[in-house]
């Protein structure tokens, strides 16, 4: 099984190969134990939007990984990969800002409560 980094790695830079905007990768192994990132980038096109997708799915298999599913290739707005650690989510500029994933996925981890100091005797 590929180490989720080096499979992030590969994500990332196959987003950055065909100049995805506005990249954010989100650990989100706190909010779900579905899968350990999401990666959510723009595209200013459907046709860059279906490069994109092209170019994360062969770079993934590439370093090792497997492509689970995707989703919304026909549409041109949004498309979905499941590379199962790791979901990529490629958008238009418009559709990202309306979904505005960043504020789901962007939660912080919880703080763990501190231990109480026992008051002086």
């Amino acid at each position: 099984m590929i180490d989720v980094r080096k499979l992030q790695k590969a994500a990332v830079a196959a987003l950055e190969d065909i100049k995805a905007r506005d990249i954010e990768v989100f650990d989100v192994a706190h909010l779900t134990s579905m899968f350990d990132r999401v990666i959510i980038a723009s595209a200013d096109s459907a046709r860059q939007l279906k490069a994109l997708s092209s170019n994360v799915q062969e770079k993934a298999k590439a370093a090792g990984g497997r492509v689970y599913g995707v989703e919304g290739e026909d549409g041109g707005d949004w498309v979905l990969i499941d590379l199962g650690d790791i979901v990529v989510h490629i958008m238009q500029p418009a559709v990202r800002t309306h979904y505005n994933l960043e504020e789901l996925w962007g939660q912080p981890k919880p703080r763990k409560p501190r231990a109480r100091r026992s008051p002086p005797r």
